[in-house]
């Protein structure tokens, strides 16, 4: 890459409680790419130790719609928002999960659609989620990689988002199952150019070794519960195991927001990222 992005250099310091995590927050503006005309933004967790234990390293997990996970103030909807930053603090402390490193992507606004969207829409665009996979996989994994302590390998690695977020985070962790090995797909649009990604879960030559958390509200809209279970029934026929290395979860009640959306981030870090014996 031909340029560096803007970090915010602050120090970080040998904390172990949730109070500090203002500082344990890295945001990276204006990272170019070479694959996408965009630049972007996106900010990086660590998790309490990570100051304290200079040689450990850490599993990573990548997260759509960067903006709406740790800052009220730049979430979508204002003062609603994903709670990542609280929770993972919170879950790291007690041993609830193995500690990890966070990366919010944020997206582009008006191009959210074409990135997070695989198969073009005659009415609605969209399909540039290959180039934008290629960016994240190309360049911006290598970057955190090599600014920041992570462990290689795919068993350390997830995907995640939420509904176009989810769908996009979906599709790209099974092109690159030699990438990522865990995945959160919340409330995905799987509504999306007739179903496609149904089609996408069918045509799997094989089963990647993936760790998949899906899951929907009540009180989505009138489709999304049963396409979520249609997604779920693909990925069984295909293989997964409910309980082992899929979780399904129908939240009684959930919306299509930011505010259910933290709610889940306890269990789903949960069963991708439990405590290693």
């Amino acid at each position: 890459m031909s340029t560096d992005p803007i970090i915010t250099n602050q120090p970080i310091p040998p904390a172990q409680a949730p109070g500090s995590l203002k500082s344990r927050l890295r945001l990276h503006q204006q990272f170019p790419s070479e694959l996408m005309e965009e630049k972007r933004d996106f900010i990086v967790y660590l998790p309490p130790m990570y100051g304290a234990e200079p040689e450990r390293r850490y599993p990573t997990l990548y997260l759509q719609d960067g903006q709406n996970l740790f800052d009220p103030d730049t979430s979508f909807i204002h003062g609603k928002y994903w709670r990542v930053g609280e929770t993972a603090d919170e879950l790291t402390v007690t041993g609830a999960i193995e500690p990890l490193v966070i990366v919010g992507i944020y997206n582009t606004g008006e191009r959210r659609i074409d990135e997070y969207t695989h198969i073009e829409d005659k009415r609605l665009g969209g399909g540039q989620a290959d180039a934008y996979g290629q960016m994240l996989v190309k360049e911006l994994k290598p970057f955190v990689d090599h600014r920041y302590r992570t462990l290689p390998g795919i068993q350390h690695c997830g995907l995640g988002g939420s509904s176009l977020g989810g769908l996009v985070s979906m599709y790209l962790a099974l092109r690159y199952s030699r990438v990522f090995g865990r995945l959160a797909a919340m409330s995905p649009s799987v509504w999306w150019r007739n179903r496609a990604i149904l089609k996408t879960v069918a045509q799997l030559k094989r089963k990647p070794a993936l760790r998949i958390w899906l899951d929907i509200g009540t009180r989505e809209s009138q489709r999304a519960l049963p396409d979520a279970r249609a997604l779920k029934t693909a990925l069984v026929n295909k293989g997964w195991k409910l309980g082992e290395d899929l979780c399904y979860t129908e939240v009684e009640g959930g919306h299509h927001d930011e505010v259910a959306w933290s709610q889940r981030v306890a269990p789903m870090l949960k069963f991708l990222f439990p405590p290693r014996q």
